[in-house]
């Protein structure tokens, strides 16, 4: 067997991938029962974020001291894993909204995919890789549930909630997305 297989199956991406095939299923369904009224960002964003917490159990393998002291180069692997999960998880629901069910924009899809996947690996370096999922959660929560201040301020704190287009919301999922890939990638999950 050659080493993607032996990593994909110690990052638990087959089980990922059908947490994020389950999620695209139930969420096409309900698209198809609300007729053609588009949905928003009410369902878009946890989609996104139950999509991103699937796949960011596997940023960490099975022995946490055998990834320290493995021969491999792991930095370019585990940046090049953060990315592909941001990816999967995009492409799910934009793949269900081109099955019909509208929900938002694309780039909004793309920005929020990115700047979750980032927090997912800021979790997975900072609590390890079991909560990795907590930080993409609490932000979300944070989001719907706080209202959001004004000006600048607000952009970025709820930068997940605003129209494309918006340049300090997409700015702030980009700095997420490269802070969180470059610190998992150099550090990887904690241990």
């Amino acid at each position: 067997m050659r080493w993607p297989a032996l990593y994909a199956r110690s990052r638990q991406v087959p089980v990922s991938a059908a947490a994020l095939t389950v999620v695209a299923l139930v969420v096409w369904a309900l698209g198809r029962a609300g007729g053609e009224s588009p949905m928003g960002l009410g369902i878009a964003l946890p989609v996104l974020t139950a999509n991103v917490a699937a796949a960011s159990a596997g940023l960490g393998g099975q022995d946490a001291a055998l990834d320290r002291t493995a021969a491999l180069r792991w930095a370019p692997r585990r940046a090049a894993h953060v990315l592909l999960i941001g990816a999967a998880a995009g492409a799910a629901l934009l793949a269900v909204q081109a099955l019909g069910a509208r929900f938002v924009p694309a780039e909004v899809v793309v920005r929020d995919s990115a700047g979750l996947v980032g927090l997912a690996a800021l979790g997975a370096a900072l609590c390890g890789a079991q909560y990795a999922w907590t930080l993409p959660a609490g932000w979300l929560g944070f989001t719907l549930l706080a209202p959001p201040p004004g000006g600048t301020a607000g952009e970025v704190l709820h930068w997940m909630a605003f129209p494309p287009g918006t340049a300090v919301s997409t700015v702030t999922a980009l700095a997420l997305l490269a802070a969180g890939t470059a610190v998992y990638a150099v550090a990887g999950p904690r241990g």
